[in-house]
C-alpha cells in the first residue's frame, strides 16, 4: 500500500489516553501518514515520537467552578482550529481515545464528513464517548460490557491495545533489588498517586521486615520523596520505560485501576491490589477494578477506608505461607494467579488494524 492516506490521532493528557493511541499508531504507521493532535503543557511532548508530527492546542483542563460552562464553550470553539488542521493535512481518517480534546475533534471531523473512530478504554464510558460517540462512525470498546451504556452508538469490541513491550517477554531489570523475597511493584499511573505513595511509606518498615522487595514508581508529578536510603530492598523511581518487564516478573502489583493498568494485568496474568482513584468520573476506576476483583484476580481496597492496618493485613493474608509435601507456597496468591490466567485475551492491535485498513480501501 502506498502512504497516500493521512491519519489524525487526537490523544492527550494522561497515559491512559496516550498509550493506546501510541500502540495503534505504531501498528498502522507503515500504511498511514500519522499526524498527532495534543494539548500544550501535558505529557504529550514527552511521549509522542517526533515522526508523528505533534501539533498542540492551547487548552486547559476544565475545572469545576462557576466558569465551567464557559470552559466547555472554549474547548468546543477549538473546533475551528481543528477544521483548519484537518484541511491543511488532508486527513482521511481520525482516531481519538477520549478526553476533552476529543469533543472538538469529533465535531470538526463530522462537519468535514471525515470518518472518525473513538476508542473507549474504560468500562463506564467517559463524557465525550457518552455524548459525542453517536457522531462517530464507530466506537471501539475496551470491555464488552461497555456496550450496554452506548445503545445509540455503533460499537465494536476490540479490547485495549498495549505498548509493544507487553507482548514480548523480558528479563527483570538489573537495578531491581535482588533476593528471594516476593517482589511488589507499586505504581499510581503516569501521574502518580499520592494516597498509594503515602500508605506505602507508612508500611515500608513492616514490608522490609517481612523481606519483601519493592519497586515503587511514584509518578512524574509527585514531588514528594521518602527517606529510604537504609533499605536495600526498596527502589524508588519517578518513571520507568521498563514497566512491562517489572510486571511480568513480579509477584504482585499494587496500583490504581485505570483501564490501561487493568489490561496490562490481564495480558501479564498478574494478581494485584487495586486502589481506585475515588474522584474518577463516574467512579469508572472502581468499575474497572471490579472486572478483576469479580474473578478473584485482584483485591479491591477503597481509598477512603484504607489504613496502615488494613493494608498490612491484606498483604499478610495474600502472602500467608502454607506447606505441602515439605514445600512452602502462598495459597491465596497462587489462587489469584490461576484466576488471572483464565482471562480471555484479545489481539487488540490486530483487530483495530483490520478496521483501519477497511477504511483505507474505501478511499
Amino acid at each position: 500500500m502506498s502512504k497516500k492516506n493521512n491519519l489524525l490521532v487526537a490523544a492527550s493528557g494522561t497515559g491512559g489516553h496516550i498509550f493506546p493511541a501510541l500502540a495503534v499508531s505504531k501498528e498502522v504507521e507503515d500504511e498511514w501518514n500519522i499526524h498527532w493532535l495534543g494539548i500544550k503543557q501535558r505529557l504529550d511532548a514527552n511521549l509522542i515520537p517526533q515522526k508523528y508530527n505533534l501539533k498542540t492546542l492551547n487548552l486547559k483542563t476544565p475545572r469545576k467552578n462557576i466558569f465551567l460552562f464557559y470552559q466547555y464553550i472554549k474547548i468546543l470553539m477549538s473546533t475551528f482550529q481543528i477544521i483548519r488542521i484537518l484541511k491543511e493535512k488532508k486527513i482521511n481518517l481520525v482516531f481519538t481515545t477520549g478526553g476533552y480534546i476529543s469533543a472538538p475533534t469529533i465535531v470538526a471531523s463530522k462537519l468535514l464528513r471525515i470518518p472518525v473512530i473513538i476508542h473507549e478504554s474504560n468500562l463506564i464510558p467517559g463524557m465525550v464517548t457518552k455524548y459525542f460517540g453517536f457522531l462517530c462512525n464507530y466506537v471501539f470498546l475496551g470491555f464488552k460490557k461497555t456496550n450496554s451504556y452506548l445503545r445509540n452508538c455503533k460499537t465494536i469490541f476490540t479490547g485495549t491495545p498495549l505498548r509493544d513491550q507487553f507482548y514480548k517477554s523480558h528479563p527483570l531489570p538489573e537495578w531491581v533489588p535482588k533476593g528471594k523475597g516476593p517482589l511488589l511493584i507499586v505504581m499510581g499511573g503516569s501521574q502518580g498517586a499520592k494516597a498509594i505513595n503515602q500508605i506505602l511509606n507508612e508500611s515500608l518498615e513492616f514490608l522490609m521486615k517481612k523481606q519483601f522487595r519493592i519497586v515503587h514508581i511514584i509518578g512524574e508529578c509527585n514531588q514528594q520523596s521518602f527517606n529510604v536510603k537504609n533499605y536495600n530492598n526498596y527502589v524508588q523511581k519517578k518513571f520507568t520505560n521498563e514497566i512491562a518487564a517489572l510486571i511480568q516478573n513480579c509477584d504482585l502489583v499494587i496500583s490504581r485501576s485505570g483501564a490501561g493498568t487493568i489490561n496490562e494485568l490481564i495480558e501479564t496474568e498478574k494478581p494485584s491490589i487495586l486502589i481506585p482513584f475515588p474522584y474518577s468520573k463516574n467512579n469508572h476506576q472502581e468499575k474497572n477494578a471490579m472486572i478483576l476483583a469479580e474473578i478473584g484476580g485482584s483485591v479491591l481496597l477503597n481509598q477512603s477506608k484504607i489504613s496502615k492496618e488494613v493494608f498490612e493485613e491484606t498483604i499478610e493474608r495474600i502472602f500467608k505461607r502454607k506447606s505441602k509435601n515439605g514445600k512452602y507456597y502462598y495459597e491465596i496468591l497462587d489462587i489469584m494467579k490461576k484466576n488471572m490466567a483464565n482471562n480471555n485475551k484479545i489481539k487488540s492491535k490486530i483487530e483495530i488494524r483490520k478496521f483501519f485498513n477497511y477504511f483505507f480501501k474505501e478511499f
